[in-house]
């Protein structure tokens, strides 16, 4: 008889990883995929040996042909979905856009269809709930000046559920 595998049982989630910039009036860039209807985040898969920041940077230079400073990461979210898979998502600081960058954007139409920054206030309205909500603690990791860990894009506090 064969034992089992133990890496068999080991997690492997999608691992992905967006930014959050921001203009002067504190308004966040989302980006409307090419693809798919809806804003998103700029950002995407991390590729295999990429770290997440690594993989934020590469797709927001392929999404916006640009290479801005990317900050603290400001949440980490476990997030599976039906039919995707487990999956653990990562957001990062972009801070203020600076106008250098911003001059500079040029979209890769297979990828990204346009661009616009947003009231924060909006955020509910325009992104579907679990990155509503995972956008929103971001938002306020910046506010503290903090890193949160989130599960399906709520914040954990620390008690597991029985």
């Amino acid at each position: 008889m064969t034992e089992p595998d133990p890496a068999e049982s080991l997690a492997t989630p999608r691992v992905a990883a967006g930014v959050l910039f921001f203009d002067a009036e504190g308004r966040i860039m989302l980006v409307r995929p090419s693809y798919r209807p809806g804003w998103d985040l700029p950002g995407g898969y991390v590729e295999i040996g990429e770290s997440p920041v690594e993989g934020a940077a590469r797709e927001v230079l392929e999404e916006l042909g640009i290479q801005p400073p990317i900050g603290a990461l400001l949440v980490a979210d476990w997030a599976p979905a039906a039919g995707e898979g487990d999956k653990l998502l990562f957001v990062f600081d972009g801070g203020e856009l600076a106008a250098e960058y911003r001059d500079r954007i040029k979209l890769d139409p297979a990828e990204i269809a346009g661009i616009a920054f947003h009231d924060p206030d909006l955020v509910d309205t325009l992104l579907i709930p679990r990155l509503a909500r995972r956008v929103k603690a971001a938002i306020d990791a910046r506010l503290q000046a903090a890193t949160l860990y989130l599960e399906h894009g709520d914040p954990y506090h620390g008690a597991m559920p029985n």
